[in-house]
């Protein structure tokens, strides 16, 4: 049985109310559900936030899945990016209103959120590096335009193929080839003006 006939007999046992089937799906998704969440917001509790709104979605619309349409994977990624992007419209929409509700001289939280986090000692140098290159990266792609952060999240990140990604974006290969492009010459950019500075 190969990885397509298995995910159609998950699904069917799901439909059928088989809570381990859910469970498998569950196990199999969240850690790409969850990386895809985490790349586009940057933040971990969003994320975890997200990832459970996008389970309760499939879960919701698992019986509209046509395994002839394509890949689970495809269709579970399809899911959380249109998710990610009502998501960022909201959020867009929040910040404008909270924006002009907030009071006069109303204090920014960002401070007592950052006093909150712990002062870890530095780790050894190499540690240190790969967690300064990977928060460099994650600043970096939190500044692309949300087009092009998804395009090179799920090429990049998610080693999705051209196809998935046309399929999950719902644009041609051509348009995907092309955000790729831009997005990773964009992010290059962005770190070497990022390293320039440290």
């Amino acid at each position: 049985m190969d990885d397509s006939q298995n995910t159609a007999v998950l699904v069917k046992r799901c439909l059928a109310g088989e809570s381990a089937a859910w469970e498998e799906i569950v196990t199999v998704h969240n850690r790409r559900i969850y990386n895809i969440c985490y790349r586009f917001t940057g933040s971990p509790d969003s994320a975890e936030d997200l990832t459970q709104e996008v389970f309760i979605k499939i879960y919701k619309t698992l019986g509209s899945y046509d395994l002839q349409r394509g890949a689970f994977t495809t269709w579970v990624t399809t899911m959380t990016r249109n998710l990610l992007v009502d998501h960022y419209r909201k959020a867009k929409q929040d910040r404008m209103t909270d924006s002009m509700d907030a009071p006069i001289g109303a204090e920014d939280d960002s401070l007592a959120l950052a006093d909150q986090i712990q002062d870890v000692k530095p780790p050894p140098d190499a540690a240190l590096a790969t967690k300064e290159t990977q928060k460099m990266v994650q600043n970096a792609l939190q500044k692309l335009s949300p087009e092009l952060r998804e395009a090179v999240i799920l090429r990049d990140l998610q080693d999705l193929d051209y196809k998935e990604i046309a399929l999950a974006l719902k644009v041609p290969e051509g348009t995907v080839k092309s955000r790729i492009n831009r997005g990773r010459t964009e992010l290059a950019r962005l770190l070497s003006r990022t390293y320039r500075q440290v």
